[in-house]
């Protein structure tokens, strides 16, 4: 009875890893409301509040969101998926807009499965929705679609 309460084995409580995410803002002209600055702080500010480690930066400065050939930053982040040196699981993006203005939908949606094909999330941190799959989520993302083409 004397060892009754010594414990047989020790669990220390387990060190919560962040969840490692990249970024990706857009900005086409200089005068816009969405500047590189107030797209990554209101980026920051979300990993923060949801124990989120951002680990690389996407950027394409300059560039209309209508096409992704002069968009660097987008292209090299999905190469990046696609060959397996993506170092995160999540993409931060600050709207769907900024994702891209494609005038087809199905080319922003293509570009985002092959995120989730590789088991990576991309989260809208301004939008009025979480990107979780639901009914909801997909509709008000298509409707956010339209209106950005």
């Amino acid at each position: 009875m004397a060892n009754a309460l010594v414990p047989r084995q020790v669990r220390l409580p387990q060190v919560q890893h962040a969840l490692r995410a990249a970024q990706y803002v857009r900005m086409s002209t200089d005068h816009q409301r969405y500047s590189i600055d107030n797209q990554v702080a209101v980026m920051g500010a979300y990993a923060m509040a949801h124990g989120i480690s951002i680990v690389r930066i996407y950027k394409d400065e300059g560039e209309s969101g209508l096409q992704i050939k002069n968009r660097s930053g987008l292209m090299r982040l999905i190469d990046d998926v696609r060959a397996g040196r993506a170092d995160f699981k999540l993409v931060l993006v600050y709207d769907v807009s900024r994702w891209g203005r494609f005038q087809d939908l199905d080319e922003s949606a293509y570009y985002e499965f092959i995120c989730k094909q590789a088991g990576i999330k991309v989260l809208y941190c301004a939008e009025q929705f979480e990107n979780d799959g639901s009914l909801l989520s997909g509709v008000l993302k298509s409707l956010k679609r339209m209106m950005a083409a």
